[in-house]
């Protein structure tokens, strides 16, 4: 059977553009948190959920789309009859959320109240009360989405339960966008069992974190309250199984500072301070080497928006030789950091790697242009 590793290289494979959304998704499974995807109508959110249970035998899965009429029978379960006739007031819950691994719950801002109140206590605290009986719910992680950021009041607790925040966009890139209208091949779906993917759970839980990196996010914590943005208790101390969870995706068996950068999508309380708050950790949680390596990376996402194969079409051989000099440039300045830099050696070969793919496929689209 396969691991947590297959799929993700599965699901990047599937959905272009998604590399971090797909890894957030992931180390919040495997940290057995939430994950909440907010953007517009078909950026494959509900899709993205539903490939990743096909690939996990035996997880059990609920989704629903929640709207200001949704009923407590339609996420939680009907209501026995049987149990009416005994004057008790328990539900029917088999196949409803109370009863599943993974979840997703599409414009879950909609849920009213008669809905929210049981969900914001069963995702949290992972319990059901049906009649007399608590039960403990088998929940995972719940994958919420939403087309836009909650602006009633009362929703502040249930945007809180979700650790991981992402926006999600349309596809950026004019290359990566051609590549989804070309025919795609037909991918074998990796598989896991149920109890594969609770072993996994059990070794994240065991990935070390050293005191080092727990006195860098205190210190953190500290910057972020001097700017105003002051995360919960409760969350700092829920990031910590996300962090080790980014470690074993990556293969280590301790977390390192740079694993502390998955926080800009935990720690800001509004959209507005996500800026800010992914720049006080990158001040504090990169090496010099891998700011450095950060930059260069944004130059080379520049370059290939600017010259992804559709663009091309659009400018001239002399700009088009300008950027094979550019890219160049990156590359050089990438291979000398990585020389003088080992630590950074793996991430610095897979941008060498990216840009050698792209410098390949634009050469080939400048031949078809020419030749056309």
């Amino acid at each position: 059977m396969g691991n947590v590793t297959e799929i993700k290289d599965y699901l990047n494979a599937q959905f272009l553009e998604r590399e971090a959304e797909v890894e957030a998704i992931l180390t919040a499974v495997l940290a057995k948190q939430h994950t909440l995807l907010i953007g517009p109508a078909g950026t494959g959110k509900s899709a993205l959920a539903s490939e990743l249970h096909r690939c996990i035998d035996g997880l059990s899965y609920f989704q629903w789309l929640l709207t200001k009429f949704s009923t407590p029978e339609e996420v939680f379960g009907p209501l026995s009859l049987a149990g009416l006739e005994r004057d008790e007031y328990v539900r029917n819950i088999e196949g409803k959320l109370p009863t599943v691994h993974l979840a997703f719950l599409d414009e879950i801002f909609k849920s009213n109240s008669a809905v929210l109140n049981t969900l914001l206590t069963l995702i949290n605290e992972r319990i059901f009360y049906n009649g007399g009986d608590v039960l403990e719910a088998p929940l995972m992680t719940v994958i919420g989405a939403s087309n836009e950021y909650p602006e009633s009041e009362g929703l502040e607790a249930l945007f809180d339960r979700f650790l991981l925040r992402m926006e999600t966009r349309y596809i950026q890139s004019d290359q990566t966008f051609l590549k989804l209208l070309e025919p795609s091949k037909k991918l074998i779906v990796p598989k896991m069992t149920l109890e594969e993917l609770e072993d996994e759970q059990f070794a994240v839980s065991l990935i070390d974190i050293p005191r080092h990196v727990l006195e860098k996010l205190v210190v953190v914590r500290g910057d972020l309250k001097n700017e105003g943005v002051q995360a919960s208790d409760r969350r700092y101390k829920q990031s910590l199984p996300i962090l080790q969870a980014r470690a074993y995706l990556q293969g280590r068996a301790d977390v390192k500072l740079s694993d502390l950068l998955l926080l800009q999508h935990a720690l800001w309380e509004t959209p507005e301070q996500q800026g800010l708050v992914k720049d006080v950790l990158e001040s504090h949680c990169l090496l010099k080497s891998e700011q450095e390596l950060q930059k260069l990376a944004s130059v080379y996402q520049t370059l290939h928006q600017k010259y992804g194969v559709m663009s091309t079409l659009n400018v001239t051989d002399e700009e088009i030789a300008e950027g094979n000099m550019q890219l160049k440039e990156v590359t050089q300045r990438v291979a000398a950091l990585m020389k003088s830099n080992p630590e950074i050696e793996t991430e610095a070969q897979q941008l060498l790697t990216d840009i050698q793919a792209f410098q390949a496929s634009l050469a080939a689209a400048t031949l078809d242009i020419e030749g056309v």
